[in-house]
């Protein structure tokens, strides 16, 4: 994995352990040589993750839609800022961008880059695997929803593996790195669905 795409909050809370978590992600990418994709803010964890990639030597590369690029929060001390016209450009822009996807904490913004990433691997748009970093059990009860549309049906069999999680930065990205694709839907016949 050459490029991660790291989705996260651009809020900054009042636990200043998230701010740290978005710092050590960055650094430790970083020193790893994996390239940080990211959403191109300066604010909150986003801009966390950006400072320690960059204090660590490391390539970070924004991408920020027009409109929040305009409203001063785009963080210009990117290795590359690029600009797109709105939300799905910048998505698709971080799965051509990266080799993989890491969500740690975040509100909506980071679930719909989740949600999307996901969804895409089970079609078959990318064939990446996508990491969730449950630090301090941010995502305990998003885990269990997951498990629960699969023990429903909702996912199927060949997808339930496409969420890799962990509590730690070392073990997840050893689980990504292992990662199988999965047979996407694209390549399933009607009877498999």
């Amino acid at each position: 994995m050459k490029r991660l795409a790291v989705y996260c909050g651009s809020a900054t809370p009042e636990d200043p352990r998230y701010m740290d978590l978005a710092r050590d992600v960055g650094a430790t990418l970083a020193q790893r040589g994996i390239g940080v994709v990211y959403g191109g803010g300066r604010l909150g964890l986003m801009g966390a993750v950006a400072a320690g990639a960059l204090e660590a030597g490391g390539e970070v590369i924004g991408v920020i839609p027009e409109a929040l690029a305009n409203s001063e929060v785009a963080n210009h001390d990117c290795t590359e800022l690029h600009t797109v016209s709105g939300m799905h450009e910048r998505k698709k822009a971080f799965t051509d961008l990266s080799d993989g996807f890491i969500s740690i904490p975040g509100g909506v913004g980071t679930m719909d880059e989740l949600w999307e990433a996901m969804s895409w691997a089970q079609l078959g748009y990318h064939s990446n695997p996508v990491g969730l970093l449950n630090s301090f059990g941010f995502y305990d009860d998003l885990l269990a929803f997951n498990r629960k549309m699969a023990k429903v049906g909702f996912v199927r069999p060949a997808h339930q593996g496409i969420l890799i999680d962990a509590e730690a930065l070392p073990d997840l990205l050893l689980k990504m790195a292992e990662y199988r694709p999965h047979t996407p839907i694209f390549k399933m016949k009607a009877d498999d669905l």
